[in-house]
């Protein structure tokens, strides 16, 4: 019987792919000032869950910023149940979820660990500070980002500034009933 197949080891490694899939007003805002998200409500409908579910069966691992971390907890029952999530945080962490796990790497030195553990595409879920550290290294490969039909005048923007120039490209733009305008960016290549 013949050994069972390896990796060869001058192949490259797959890259993982991190995603940006968040909501935002139509001003650029993910949240109010105060964190919150009641305004999304508002296109909530059980008809539609504006390709969620497909999205979330495509990602191996989530990660977060730990006030986006809190905030998930406020909702009641987790989430993402049975999916590997690391809060990046540099406080403690207590969870009794045994899919949670607390971080203090940089977003590079995550990446290098999510690729020993095999995962090939990770969802940035938020918030703004964690989106800007990831983007800071060059390191989101998609952005979905679901514009909803409101303006909220103030809040947490969609990307911290001060930010890198990046250039992307317009791979796929959906519409809904509800006015959401989903559009899907790739990361073109580094300026």
């Amino acid at each position: 019987m013949p050994p069972p197949l390896t990796l060869l080891p001058w192949l490259p490694a797959m890259p993982i792919e991190i995603v940006l899939y968040i909501a935002t007003s139509l001003d650029g805002f993910i949240a109010t000032p105060e964190g919150g998200i009641d305004w999304l409500s508002a296109i909530e409908t059980p008809e539609e869950d504006y390709g969620y579910e497909a999205f979330y069966t495509s990602v191996d691992a989530i990660v977060m910023g730990r006030r986006t971390y809190d905030q998930v907890l406020s909702w009641g029952d987790w989430p993402y149940p049975g999916k590997p999530s690391y809060i990046m945080t540099h406080q403690p962490l207590s969870s009794d979820l045994a899919e949670v796990s607390a971080t203090a790497q940089s977003p590079s030195d995550l990446m290098a660990t999510w690729s020993a553990l095999g995962y090939r595409r990770v969802w940035l879920v938020g918030g703004a500070a964690l989106a800007a550290a990831f983007r800071a290294e060059g390191l989101i490969s998609e952005y979905i980002l679901s514009i909803i039909p409101v303006l909220l005048g103030n809040g947490i923007p969609l990307f911290m500034p001060p930010g890198p120039r990046a250039e992307v490209q317009l791979y796929q733009a959906e519409t809904f009933t509800s006015g959401v305008v989903q559009l899907t960016y790739r990361a073109a290549k580094p300026l």
